[in-house]
C-alpha cells in the first residue's frame, strides 16, 4: 500500500536504503582505537574559528570539548587519546577497552551535546539550529597498528593549521561563522 505515494517495496529499496559506511564485516564492539568524526549539520560553524592556524573555542566549542572529556565517566571502559573541536565538526580517538559499541558512544555524545546546545541557546543566547544540531551518522576509521594510530593523531594534532585548504571549511565560500564567545 502506498505511503505518501511512494509503494513501500520502493521505500525500502529505492528512496529510504543508503548505503553503510561502517565495515561490513566488522564488530565495532571490538576492544580498540577508533578514529571518529561528528559534523555539524550543513557544516554550519558554531563552535569557534580559526585564528592564526589555532582553533579558538567559542562557548558552544568549550562545551562540546567538555561533553567530550565527559566520555569516559559516562561510559567506565572509554579512554579517549588525540581530539580536536573545529568550528564545524569534531575529531577523536576513541579507545574501547571493554565490548560497548561505538555506535552507542556517539549517540550518547550527539544526545547529550546537543540537548546542552539547546540549553545553551536559551540560555546564553546560542544560534538556533534547524532539525538537528548534528549531521545523521559520523564518520569512523579502525586504527589497526601503532603506525596508523600515529598517523591518525598527527592528522588531528595538525588539523587546524590546514582549516585553510580544508574542503569543510565553509568560509572558503564566504561562511558566517555562528555562536557567541
Amino acid at each position: 500500500m502506498p505511503l505518501h505515494g511512494v509503494p513501500m517495496s520502493l521505500r525500502k529499496k529505492k528512496y529510504f536504503s543508503r548505503k553503510s559506511p561502517r565495515l561490513a564485516e566488522y564488530d565495532y564492539a571490538n576492544i580498540g582505537y577508533y578514529f571518529v568524526t561528528v559534523c555539524v549539520q550543513d557544516r554550519t560553524c558554531r563552535f569557534g574559528e580559526i585564528v592564526d592556524d589555532t582553533m579558538r573555542l567559542n562557548s558552544a566549542g568549550r562545551m562540546i570539548e567538555s561533553e567530550w572529556l565527559a566520555l569516559p565517566q559516562r561510559f567506565e571502559h572509554v579512554e579517549l587519546d588525540s581530539f580536536v573541536v573545529m568550528p564545524n565538526h569534531i575529531h577523536g580517538i576513541i579507545d574501547l577497552e571493554k565490548r560497548i559499541t561505538l555506535s552507542r558512544v556517539m549517540q550518547v555524545f550527539k544526545s547529550v551535546s546537543t540537548n546542552k546546545y539547546i540549553c545553551g541557546v536559551k540560555q546564553h543566547g546560542w544560534e538556533k539550529f534547524e532539525g538537528t544540531l548534528w549531521q545523521r551518522s559520523f564518520y569512523d576509521h579502525v586504527i589497526r597498528n601503532n603506525k596508523d594510530l600515529f598517523r591518525v593523531q598527527e592528522y588531528i594534532l595538525n588539523n587546524p593549521l590546514s582549516w585553510s585548504l580544508d574542503e569543510d571549511n565553509p568560509d572558503r565560500k564566504g561562511c558566517l561563522f555562528i555562536g557567541r564567545t
